[in-house]
């Protein structure tokens, strides 16, 4: 008991003294004087030398309360915006087109950990019928990630969104500009539409529509996955882990 009341301690002090949130700080501020703030030092102190643990677990408790109020944020601004979210292009949906269970997906097509995911996503979608995916493909890794993005959105205007982007996801190479013609011109896609497609401002639109989308909710990098309208999970997770998640949101 006196431990917990230690890292508890340590930890609203710790916040506040970090810069934490307006609220610790606020707390912080009504409830610790000068005087006090010298004897918890003190206290914590004579503390850290009998148990250094403490040190670790108030540190591994900061985590997990700032982990937990990013998704509360993450999830309050999903429901503020989730009629925008689940609006798709027919291309950008896989699974289930009709399921019961929603998931939505913010990826680069660059990021390593998002084609980490793709054979984990296959399996996931195989194993619940009743899911469907929509991807949001986003360019936050640079001028490559955007080039591959434009590249993906000009072959969907030509029926060949999937294509694209798998062989696009499986290159391992940075894409240039030579490249993704080449890729073009092996999927028979009429390369001057393609080219003027890239550039042009239906694909543009696209793109803005995803990027406003995940600043609306505050995405924090890719992938990250939103389940419905009950949880934002950021980052790869396991098979195992997705079946878990869809269980709780069902």
């Amino acid at each position: 008991m006196k431990r917990q009341i230690l890292l508890t301690v340590l930890a609203a002090f710790w916040t506040a003294s970090l810069g934490g949130s307006a609220h610790a700080a606020q707390t912080e501020s009504r409830h610790f004087t000068p005087q006090e703030r010298k004897e918890i030092v003190q206290i914590v102190s004579q503390a850290l030398k009998k148990d250094p643990q403490i040190l670790s677990d108030a540190i591994q408790s900061l985590r997990q309360q700032a982990t937990e109020e990013m998704q509360e944020r993450g999830l309050k601004a999903v429901k503020a915006h989730y009629s925008a979210l689940e609006a798709a292009p027919p291309y950008a949906v896989k699974g289930n087109p009709q399921g019961k269970v929603t998931v939505i997906e913010f990826l680069d097509p660059r990021c390593g950990y998002c084609r980490h995911m793709m054979p984990v996503l296959d399996k996931f979608l195989k194993r619940h019928p009743d899911v469907k995916l929509i991807e949001k493909l986003v360019p936050v890794l640079g001028p490559a990630s955007l080039l591959d993005v434009q590249a993906i959105f000009a072959a969907a205007m030509q029926n060949h969104y999937e294509q694209m982007r798998l062989a696009l996801m499986k290159e391992t190479a940075k894409s240039d500009q030579g490249k993704i013609e080449t890729l073009a011109k092996e999927q028979g896609l009429d390369l001057e539409k393609f080219r003027k497609d890239m550039k042009g401002p239906a694909v543009k639109a696209l793109i803005a529509i995803n990027v406003g989308q995940a600043q609306a909710i505050g995405l924090d990098g890719t992938p990250t996955f939103i389940f419905g309208q009950a949880a934002v999970i950021p980052g790869a997770i396991s098979l195992d882990q997705l079946d878990q998640i869809l269980e709780k949101v069902r």
